[in-house]
């Protein structure tokens, strides 16, 4: 006994920070036991309340930030103020876990996923008549499908379980046998693992605290710009530009709190390179192109034609994004192969589980989540059943809701998807980056150029990537959860079956917020708030693919190559020619080619997110470190939510009682003038 006693110090001295030993006497609930009622009522609210926040981002931005954090932090909160009150009341019969919790958080961030890869500020808002009149070019009726709220469900049922049946079988390889990190699912797994300690219930209680504050704060400045400022028509977007040549009146700080949140939890870097995108463009190239009138491109054009400036601002922005995306896809590609061949020759990959775990070195933390792992194992043929089922009912159906997706492309994606799902996947497990977008993009060139323009190529492009799309994200999302779900021991039954659910909430509700943004605001428009910027560039990159490169003004393809080639020579100083120290501060090219086309407002308000977070910080770290997602969240929330009484305001025909602008000194003087008589 005493050498067993030894022995048990020695492994705690090699692991002091063993997190199941803290929970080792705790009962591991069984996987239907982790599947309440209580978790999935909690998911459909929160599930509601992100799939708003991630709509407003989408039509807006198309930036999104994770909201992990939040969705683990708000469902601890809410469970525990339901088991509170039952426990008061003598009514609790089952303690609320952290494999609960995890349940939750997965349920949440897969129903609001589907508000992202959905595509509505993307491939699906990009068929519709609005972005294609503003792109003149192939915008017949074989080439526009108009949103409605039916076929959109339908297609996001058929198209978004794919995914989730064709990397099932590969759970054990990549978290157990290969330990990819998946760092987004392993963060979430400390933190709800941490919520569930004394210690972690109180910070968690302090953190929530400050999130509603907060909350609050921004909804009500929500309401203050909506009625002091006129709505969408006279608003903050009227601020001045800092003294900054602005263009096109697109260079200003509008006091979104919204930006201001996502400016705080996005890395600095990545924010920087959204200012340094928008003073290159907006503050440079776009003044100097716009001079060029009447040499490179005809002065009588119209704003929204793609011969004119217009084209210079999508395309470039696009060759950028295609230059960013081509080397992360070759770089995670080659990364992914090269781990792979590596696991391959290692004889002892396969880690053994329960009892032989321990004799191989395996510490108890690692030794008891295997177990757990692999005790509700969900069998192989059910994964490949479900994945042919799917395969049958969208190969006829896909080409229903899309005549110019012929059965054969819809057939084609599906045999190549699990081998895409497999690579994207993993890459992210290794680098925490989903080149879903990537992919799909690949799907609108393939798809597109097939089927050709006259043949409704554009349309069968954008049907294409939306299918390739939900296929490899929605892989790489339940691997993410598979891993948070190992490091917190639930079942990988309750996370799959929690997927399911979440991604069958998001089903309808994605496509009933994006229903109530459309109605009620002026999405897609260019001078609305709701520009939905991407779908304009997703229907010009379908354009790319069955038009070629011919149709673009003067001197426009020339910048687009040097954009292209400057966005790889970027990412290699960043990755492998310059030092670590100085390759942090190298601008990411993939977050500077954004505000090219949308503008540089969101910029300056994420930069000032940053700003606060970097002087908190420096004031007090810990507590930054602590309550600074906290706080960005609030602000993300409750400017998010504000948005849903705002859209019924519109939809009711309720307008603002007081419209304030902001004017520089020269328009502000000849307004006196008028209003002088």
């Amino acid at each position: 006994m005493a050498e067993e006693g030894r022995g048990q110090e020695k492994e705690d001295a090699a692991s002091p920070l063993s997190v199941e030993r803290v929970f080792e006497k705790e009962r591991v609930p069984k996987w239907r036991e982790q599947l309440t009622f209580r978790a999935f009522a909690v998911s459909f609210v929160l599930g509601a309340m992100f799939s708003v926040i991630v709509m407003k981002l989408n039509l807006t931005t198309g930036i999104i930030p994770s909201l992990n954090v939040a969705a683990g932090l708000l469902g601890f909160f809410f469970i525990k103020t339901w088991t509170k009150l039952l426990d008061k009341s003598g009514l609790l019969k089952q303690p609320f876990t952290r494999q609960e919790n995890t349940v939750i958080q997965t349920c949440v961030v897969a129903c609001s996923g589907i508000a992202f890869s959905g595509g509505f500020g993307s491939y699906l808002f990009g068929m519709s008549n609005i972005v294609a009149l503003q792109t003149p070019d192939v915008n017949d009726a074989n080439n526009t499908k108009e949103p409605s709220l039916t076929w959109m469900i339908g297609f996001l049922f058929v198209v978004s379980f794919v995914g989730l049946f064709s990397v099932v079988p590969l759970r054990k390889i990549m978290v157990i046998d290969y330990k990819l990190t998946y760092p987004s699912g392993t963060a979430t797994a400390y933190l709800i693992n941490g919520f569930h300690t004394p210690q972690g219930a109180k910070l968690a209680k302090k953190q929530v605290s400050v999130l509603g504050r907060f909350f609050s704060f921004s909804f009500l400045w929500g309401f203050f710009q909506w009625f002091y400022t006129g709505g969408d028509s006279c608003g903050f977007s009227n601020f001045p530009t800092f003294g900054l040549k602005a263009y096109d009146n697109r260079f200003y700080f509008d006091f979104s709190s919204t930006y201001v949140g996502a400016g705080m939890i996005c890395p600095y870097i990545v924010n920087i390179s959204l200012l340094l995108g928008a003073i290159l463009s907006w503050g440079i190239m776009w003044p100097m192109i716009d001079k060029k009138s009447g040499d490179w491109y005809s002065a009588s054009l119209p704003k929204s034609s793609l011969h004119g400036l217009n084209g210079y601002k999508i395309f470039i922005s696009i060759a950028l994004i295609l230059g960013d995306g081509l080397y992360n896809f070759v770089s995670v590609m080659i990364r992914t192969a090269m781990a792979f061949r590596q696991q391959m020759k290692k004889k002892d990959a396969i880690i053994p589980v329960a009892g032989v775990a321990a004799e191989n070195g395996t510490n108890f933390d690692e030794e008891r989540r295997n177990q757990h792992f692999m005790k509700d194992s969900i069998p192989f043929l059910y994964a490949v059943g479900g994945y042919l089922a799917i395969v049958v009912i969208a190969t006829p159906v896909l080409p229903k809701i899309f005549p110019q997706l012929k059965w054969y492309y819809v057939l084609v994606a599906y045999i190549i998807a699990p081998v895409l799902a497999f690579c994207n996947a993993y890459g992210c497990g290794l680098t925490d980056w989903s080149l879903a977008s990537t992919y799909g993009k690949l799907a609108i060139f393939i798809i597109g150029a097939w089927a050709g323009a006259h043949n409704g190529g554009v349309l069968a492009g954008l049907a294409a990537c939306g299918v390739m799309m939900s296929i490899v994200s929605t892989a790489s999302d339940l691997m993410q959860d598979f891993k948070t779900g190992y490091l917190t021991l639930a079942s990988p039954r309750s996370m799959f079956v929690s997927q399911v659910i979440g991604t069958a909430m998001g089903c309808v509700i994605a496509p009933s917020v994006f229903w109530l943004f459309y109605k009620a605001f002026n999405v897609g428009s260019p001078d609305s708030e709701y520009k939905a910027p991407y779908a304009a560039i997703y229907r010009n990159i379908a354009l790319l693919g069955v038009q070629g490169f011919g149709s673009l003004p003067k001197h426009c393809f020339e910048l687009c190559c040097g954009f292209f080639a400057a966005a790889i020579v970027i990412n290699l100083l960043k990755n492998v020619i310059l030092p670590k120290k100085v390759a942090g501060y190298v601008p990411i090219p993939m977050a500077m080619a954004i505000p090219f086309y949308i503008g540089g407002y969101f910029a300056i308000d994420m930069c000032v997110g940053s700003l606060i977070l970097y002087a908190w910080e420096r004031v007090n770290k810990a507590k930054a470190e602590a309550f600074g997602p906290a706080v960005a969240s609030g602000l993300i929330c409750g400017d998010g939510i504000w948005t849903l009484p705002a859209s019924v305001l519109s939809l009711a025909k309720v307008s603002p009682p007081i419209c304030m602008k902001f004017l520089s000194r020269s328009v502000n003087l000849q307004v006196d003038k008028l209003l002088g008589g």
